[in-house]
């Protein structure tokens, strides 16, 4: 499995922060993605592209390994749209706007193959500080309803179209071992050479 928690931490670290200089350095002839029109404008084209992401085989098998090894959904979440929104695919208001449904997407993925899940930080321990999500404080209504969602094993109606819920249905089962750990412990990962979440498992390309 990538090293998932050192790539959260990089996307941590980096939203926010621009380089210093950075406006002055960048060639105005060859913006970077996120400086261009973005690919999607769309919140529901952009939901469907990520399914799409979500339920491919390799990134499918790399997300759910990290939820089951005690990864926060939330983390994932927002380093997957932060990817996006880096690589020209949405601008921040649109990421902001997804991160929610997301983060039901991988919460369905999840429980369709029981796997036990963490949904943001300091959830188990129940800490009353608040949740942030790209710097923005996720509300208390926000928060009760995942994890009702949670607690019920049900996503709210319309977060899911026919077409994803009929995906759902034939994604593969996977073998994913529990945690040794209860889902509070971070235990140590031994670093591996994947780098993104929707990066190829080890050995699959071989």
């Amino acid at each position: 499995m990538a090293d998932t928690l050192t790539e959260i931490e990089n996307v941590r670290g980096s939203m926010g922060r621009p380089i210093a200089g950075q406006s002055l350095t960048n060639d105005p002839e060859n913006p970077a993605p996120f400086e261009q029109a973005p690919q999607f404008t769309d919140v529901h084209d952009a939901l469907e592209y990520l399914w799409s992401r979500f339920i491919e085989p390799e990134a499918y098998q790399n997300i759910l390994a990290a939820v089951a090894d005690g990864t926060p959904v939330m983390d994932l979440v927002q380093v997957t749209l932060y990817h996006g929104f880096t690589e020209g695919m949405w601008n921040p208001d649109l990421m902001l706007m997804l991160a929610e449904p997301a983060t039901y997407m991988i919460m369905a993925l999840a429980e369709r193959q029981d796997i036990p899940m963490t949904i943001y930080n300091g959830e188990l321990e129940d800490e009353t500080d608040e949740e942030m999500l790209f710097g923005k404080t996720l509300s208390d209504d926000k928060i009760k309803r995942l994890k009702r969602s949670k607690e019920s094993g049900t996503i709210p109606k319309g977060i899911l179209t026919s077409e994803m819920e009929q995906d759902l249905e034939n994604v593969e089962d996977l073998d994913i071992p529990p945690p040794v750990d209860s889902l509070m412990a971070r235990p140590e990962r031994p670093v591996t050479d994947q780098q993104s979440l929707m990066a190829a498992p080890n050995g699959a390309n071989q």
